[in-house]
């Protein structure tokens, strides 16, 4: 008897969702319990990040001309790459007489300041010394010591991909006026899916909490909305690996061993009264389906798709970050 799980070239993933009116969903308040979220949120911010923060996506700093610069904890950085495409990174100012160095040139492997032309190889120079940092293929990241206080680790701890060779990768950045803790609080809350976006989803149902579910995490079955009643049922399980990390693995239904990976990383430095946090989102999407193979191809086109899909969830829980962060600064927030 053949296996009725064996994927085949005819089936369709897309099934008939009969939504209720939005105002007559069941309601998911009870469920979502300030206790379970804000007890979640706490284990997160305890497990070690060994001073790792993600920078951005790999392909921005891709260009062998310019360097590509970002503030993290207050702390301006740069990173450009080397004539045989190694990454480099260090403080941002000019150790001359502070130029930015986000806005001078990469000649051979060398980062030249527009000023004065003072040379960095990425080797300590004049009292410029370089951060550690890591490049996984998707992401790039800095460590930053003084700005994370803990015990340094060797590498982030990186999570869990379909092989590259298997995937398509997007990665999306939007900037909230929160904290982190505010960003990785809305991914922690997975109960306000289909009412908070209720064009993206339809029927989630939290079926395992951290409470039950022995693994620390939140099980979701959920379909994501394609057009109409067309839509997408999957499992989806998020984790939090560390104090800015929420982790979406797909393990059941499309798209099986698909990754979504959301990262909080604060711009303004620790207790500044006006924070910034930037989302850098990263989907890798895979499907053991034969036709895949085509959306490999073509990822360069479907990357601008997954984006703006991702920029428009992010539009409304970057919202519910700024809320939670403003509730919070003024002594009004429930939780």
């Amino acid at each position: 008897m053949s296996d009725p799980r064996r994927r085949t070239t005819w089936t369709s993933p897309l099934r008939v969702r009969r939504a209720p009116d939005w105002e007559r969903q069941a309601p998911t308040w009870r469920e979502a319990r300030p206790t379970v979220i804000a007890a979640a949120l706490k284990r997160a911010a305890a497990r070690p990040s060994g001073n790792w923060y993600v920078a951005g996506a790999s392909r921005e700093t891709g260009a062998r001309d310019r360097p590509y610069g970002r503030t993290i904890a207050g702390t301006e950085v740069v990173l450009w790459r080397a004539e045989d495409g190694t990454l480099r990174s260090g403080p941002g100012e000019c150790p001359h007489l502070g130029a930015p160095l986000r806005d001078s040139r990469v000649v051979c492997g060398t980062l030249l300041c527009h000023w004065h032309g003072l040379a960095l190889d990425g080797g300590p120079f004049a009292g410029w010394e370089p951060y550690p940092v890591h490049d996984d293929g998707v992401l790039v990241w800095v460590r930053l010591d003084a700005a994370g206080g803990e015990t340094p680790l060797e590498r982030p701890a990186v999570p869990v991909r379909p092989a590259p060779g298997d995937a398509v990768d997007a990665v999306f950045t939007a900037v909230g006026r929160c904290e982190p803790e505010d960003v990785v609080a809305n991914r922690l809350d997975p109960w306000h899916g289909s009412w908070f976006h209720p064009y993206a989803f339809v029927g989630l149902k939290v079926v395992a909490t951290p409470e039950d579910s022995g693994d620390d995490a939140f099980a979701v079955d959920v379909s994501f909305r394609v057009s109409g009643r067309l839509a997408v049922p999957v499992r989806a399980v998020f984790t939090a690996p560390g104090p800015r990390t929420v982790v979406m693995h797909i393990t059941d239904g499309e798209g099986s061993g698909s990754v979504v990976e959301t990262h909080a990383t604060p711009l303004t430095a620790p207790g500044a009264p006006n924070p910034r946090t930037a989302v850098v989102e990263a989907v890798v999407a895979a499907s053991d389906r034969r036709g895949f193979a085509l959306a490999r191809a073509v990822a360069p086109a479907l990357r601008p798709l997954m984006r703006r899909t991702a920029g428009r969830l992010w539009r409304d829980d970057l919202a519910y970050a700024e809320r939670r962060w403003a509730l919070r600064s003024t002594g009004r927030f429930p939780g």
